[in-house]
């Protein structure tokens, strides 16, 4: 809870709305699951008849499982936008990332200068064998 209170208001608020949004959308897929369960009950209270009790169950369940099919699609936009959220606010693993690859390529940068560095003394050292050797032969 210590870390919500270091948040700043604006990203406070987002989440608070991220819960506020899962809590609504849990319990609409609850409440119609429910109540499509009550109307799966057989009555047998004859006060319409049993044709048009049918159809309006029917089309109770039909706009239920539609609400249920909502409230699902908007948990999975919510969990995108707790995953965009995640990625474009966690500034610590972010800046961890990036010293990690820091390290690294330094590290890449002094291998290929060492590797440099000796290809560079290696080849001095052959051209000044090869001078030497050409004015020892133009001399004699």
């Amino acid at each position: 809870m210590s870390g919500q209170r270091s948040l700043p208001q604006s990203r406070e608020a987002l989440l608070k709305s991220y819960h506020k949004r899962l809590k609504d959308d849990t319990k609409a897929m609850v409440d119609n699951f429910t109540e499509i369960l009550k109307l799966s009950k057989i009555d047998d209270d004859p006060q319409i008849s049993r044709t048009n009790q049918i159809e309006q169950d029917n089309y109770e369940m039909q706009v239920r499982a539609a609400n249920m099919v909502r409230a699902g699609e908007s948990l999975m936009k919510l969990v995108s936008d707790l995953k965009q959220f995640l990625i474009l606010n966690d500034f610590v693993s972010i800046n961890e990332a990036i010293l990690q690859n820091t390290r690294l390529f330094k590290h890449m940068q002094n291998e290929c200068d060492s590797k440099l560095m000796t290809l560079r003394d290696d080849i001095a050292s052959d051209l000044f064998e090869m001078e030497e050797e050409y004015y020892s032969s133009v001399y004699k």
